[in-house]
């Protein structure tokens, strides 16, 4: 009977040892988790060179508008691909951009922000004016529409067509000048994250 009280103590023990030894490493490969995600950026930064089609679409004052020419009149351009009824990743990159562009000050007047619709059947010029009344935008800040085809071109110009609207990804394009490389930001970048981007870009010019 003792050894057997002995042998059931050391199995115990043992197994509170085990016990012990595994929820401690539970806990270092969390707090190691809980650490990479805090330092982990949100977006991902690509150097990358397009060659954009001639394409026209419409701005939202209903005027016609063929790219690449309508940016390419020196000045950088910051870019992203939206719809109006999103109510996922839209709304945050447009949220950016405003303050993205509030940030900028009096600065914002030598950059063109572009959004190009992804939903043109829907969007209309009067649709997107109204939408971009909702985020303030100023008059460096042009929104897009057109065909369903130019639509799909000027995305696949960028590779950023996924198929339909609803895979839509986020996505921000930046370019110093015309001629020069674009830089691609896939993910939710903050405002100041956008300013330094921006800020970075051209001042390399």
């Amino acid at each position: 009977m003792g050894n057997l009280k002995t042998s059931l103590r050391l199995v115990l023990a043992c197994a509170a040892c085990a016990l012990g030894n595994t929820v401690h490493a539970a806990k270092d490969a969390h707090e190691h988790h809980q650490h990479h995600a805090e330092t982990s950026p949100g977006y991902a930064r690509h150097a990358a060179v397009y060659r954009l089609p001639q394409t026209t679409l419409l701005r939202s004052d209903g005027a016609k508008a063929s790219f690449p020419g309508e940016i390419d009149d020196g000045k950088p351009v910051v870019l992203n691909f939206v719809f109006t009824t999103c109510t996922a990743v839209c709304p945050i990159l447009s949220h950016s951009f405003a303050e993205f562009q509030r940030k900028l000050g009096a600065e914002r007047d030598k950059v063109r922000m572009v959004s190009i619709s992804i939903d043109p059947e829907e969007d209309t010029p009067e649709r997107l004016a109204e939408y971009a009344k909702r985020f303030g935008a100023g008059r460096q800040w042009g929104f897009y529409t057109g065909s369903a085809q130019a639509s799909v071109t000027l995305q696949k110009a960028f590779q950023a067509y996924f198929g339909d609207k609803m895979h839509h990804r986020p996505m921000t394009f930046m370019r110093a000048a015309p001629g020069q490389a674009w830089v691609r930001l896939e993910g939710f970048a903050t405002p100041d994250e956008l300013l330094k981007e921006y800020r970075q870009l051209v001042a390399s010019r």
